[in-house]
């Protein structure tokens, strides 16, 4: 796998781009800019962009069955019309938003959402991972920093989840009609990084991720300025190389699933860096082989 033919999407820079989520219904991608307090539209046919800002980080969000999206912000859950501008508040924030905040989000292959906190002092690891669905927010599992990495598997019988500060992504056995994942355990752990260790020498620590149809599980590795396929098994299948050092997630898209769209991240990054780094914060679009999975409504 090479970037020969990777394209940014022709829309301003995020300051830390996240989320992407292609739209099943609209067929238009939307993506998170959490430093920026922005979500994002952009609909390929058209060509149009457009920006919605907000008080607070909006972190991830889902497509729902009745309209509207499913955002996840520092404040909670709440419904957006995109028409009207207008949120809606579904449930309220689950911890102290002045040391935590929601993360990575995601529908199951049910239609109910899941999605992990950050806790911003790092240590102890107080973040943890809740899912939303009939109008109730429950803690589902904790012990993690940074919540990160949701996917499920084609069949949806396997659960993945990450933790990036502690440079490892879990896997665990999903009972899809009760919604319970089962014990986790290792599905791949990366090298941590060492003090003054070069960048360069640097594989970077799992990001967010997505499954293809052939049980790939793909995994932004935050500033190790690459992706990699690994199998289901965990095994490394390939490596794409980025352009820019600091990927966050990938998702599918386009008409046949084969357009693989990756969110970067600028935020505080050394500015020597980003002079040799313009597609930072960009959102970069690569065509694959193998199809993704398509997003699933919630609810």
């Amino acid at each position: 796998m090479t970037l020969d033919a990777y394209e940014p999407l022709p829309v301003p820079a995020s300051v830390l781009g996240e989320s992407p989520l292609w739209h099943p219904v609209e067929q238009a991608l939307y993506w998170c800019d959490i430093a920026g307090f922005t979500l994002n539209r952009f609909d390929p046919a058209s060509g149009q962009h457009a920006h919605w800002r907000f008080e607070t980080e909006v972190a991830s969000c889902a497509a729902m069955r009745d309209g509207g999206l499913l955002l996840a912000m520092r404040d909670g859950l709440w419904r957006f019309d995109t028409t009207t501008a207008q949120r809606t508040p579904l449930a309220a924030a689950p911890y102290d938003p002045k040391l935590e905040r929601f993360n990575d989000g995601k529908c199951d292959p049910q239609g109910r959402f899941w999605v992990g906190t950050i806790y911003e002092p790092r240590k102890p690891a107080l973040a943890a991972l809740y899912c939303f669905s009939g109008g109730t927010l429950r803690r589902v599992a904790g012990d993690v920093t940074v919540s990160n990495g949701l996917a499920w598997s084609p069949d949806g019988r396997t659960m993945y989840w990450s933790d990036t500060t502690s440079h490892t992504v879990f896997a665990m056995d999903f009972d899809g009609a009760s919604g319970a994942p089962g014990p986790r355990r290792v599905f791949a752990r990366f090298p941590l990084k060492q003090p003054e260790q070069d960048l360069a020498t640097y594989g970077g620590r799992p990001d967010g991720a997505a499954v293809d149809s052939e049980g790939a599980y793909w995994s932004a590795m935050f500033e190790g300025q690459r992706l990699l396929r690994l199998s289901a098994a965990g095994e490394v299948l390939g490596e794409l190389k980025l352009p820019a050092r600091c990927a966050t997630m990938p998702c599918f898209g386009g008409a046949d699933l084969k357009t693989l769209y990756v969110t970067t991240s600028r935020e505080k990054r050394p500015a020597d860096e980003l002079a040799q780094q313009p597609m930072a914060g960009r959102v970069l679009a690569f065509r694959v082989d193998v199809p993704g999975l398509p997003a699933t409504l919630f609810g």
